[in-house]
């Protein structure tokens, strides 16, 4: 992996990139559509390429269980089995093993957890973990860590970020002495925790800046602590990490925090919102989230954004998209998530052309004094 930072802004610490990978250049700032079981939920490759999304995110925990890691290296990797030919990062499956199951168990070698499919039981370590991607064949890898819930006690985080030190250190010594599978490079990031408490952000990050790792995550964020908390923390994290390596904060999420994201000098951004929102209805303008669901929009006859040349907006009235809930038609999640998807990537892409030109804090400005946020 190379990363380049093309250009900061003046004004903020924003900044526009490239990073080049195995299977491809991404621009940065960039969001990953989340294709947790090797398909981003309703939409087919083609699409996501169409709308202009350069990498998706993978998730370790559900491919180990289904359809299994082995299986799919078999079958040639998981580019190679989802047809994706652009580049993929995995998740590593901490975060699922300790919110989808109360099973689980930490101990120093690792978590013991059992499947939410079948009960099961399995065991991930910082290896095994970085073993699986391998398999796997994802262009960025990610470390094992331990994700906290909000909120967790001062003396949880200290035990906690001093275990996810070790994991990182464990994990980046397997991946130097192991080989990619598929005959393409793989990279790993570590990922920065700490929960809410500055101090210990701190001592994260400088702990795993240490380390020397290709590139940074800033996780346990967004996992219901308060809006300016994680805005807070996020640029402790900054303004730590190397500046020559990129930065990837984890599950963010709404379109103001992108925004906010990026001011602090993000790089790449994951988050279900515009697909799972886009399958219950919900669906993201320039004048923020409207609910097409709703009976006001009947025989609204103009698309769901005028100004968006998305394939729905192009051919689909905000009163077909209606009819297409209430009859319960998959249409509907389809061009809905396809719709979000498009308002996500073109929103990173004006705000990395607002970064090269200088002009990042009148971009936000004009976004946030149009953009109605929704609680």
């Amino acid at each position: 992996m190379k990363f380049t930072v093309e250009h900061n802004d003046q004004e903020t610490s924003a900044r526009a990139g490239v990073l080049e990978l195995a299977h491809g250049n991404v621009n940065t700032p960039v969001f990953m559509p989340v294709g947790t079981q090797a398909t981003v939920k309703t939409l087919s490759p083609d699409e996501l390429v169409d709308l202009g999304s350069e990498i998706i995110l993978g998730n370790t925990y559900h491919l180990y269980l289904r359809p299994g890691h082995k299986l799919i290296e078999r079958l040639g990797g998981l580019h190679q089995f989802s047809n994706w030919k652009r580049p993929i990062l995995t998740d590593s499956g901490g975060y699922q093993v300790f919110s989808l199951t109360d099973l689980n168990k930490v101990k120093q070698e690792g978590v013991y957890f059992r499947s939410h499919i079948d009960g099961s039981y399995h065991t991930f370590t910082p290896e095994n973990v970085i073993q699986i991607q391998r398999s796997l064949g994802s262009d960025i890898m990610m470390v094992l860590d331990e994700c906290l819930p909000y909120p967790s006690s001062e003396n949880q985080v200290k035990e906690s970020i001093r275990l996810t030190t070790q994991w990182a250190r464990r994990s980046i010594n397997e991946y130097s002495k192991s080989e990619p599978l598929h005959g393409r490079d793989q990279t790993v990031f570590a990922i920065v925790q700490g929960s809410t408490y500055e101090r210990f952000r701190i001592e994260s990050a400088n702990a795993l800046s240490d380390l020397e790792f290709p590139g940074y995550a800033i996780g346990g964020l967004s996992v219901g602590e308060p809006k300016q908390a994680m805005y807070d923390m996020t640029s402790v994290c900054t303004a730590l990490l190397p500046v020559d390596k990129p930065r990837y904060l984890m599950g963010v999420g709404k379109p103001e925090d992108l925004i906010n994201g990026i001011e602090s000098g993000i790089d790449m951004f994951d988050c279900v919102m515009p697909t799972r929102n886009g399958r219950k209805g919900a669906v993201f303008t320039r004048d923020g989230m409207k609910i097409v669901k709703n009976a006001s929009f009947k025989e609204d006859s103009i698309p769901i954004d005028p100004e968006c040349d998305c394939y729905t907006c192009r051919n689909f009235s905000r009163a077909y998209l209606r009819h297409l809930f209430k009859a319960s038609e998959i249409l509907g999640m389809r061009l809905a998530s396809l719709h979000n998807l498009h308002f996500y990537v073109n929103l990173m892409k004006q705000a990395r052309k607002a970064i090269t030109e200088d002009k990042f804090s009148t971009f936000k400005n004009d976004f946030f004094n149009r953009y109605e946020i929704r609680e």
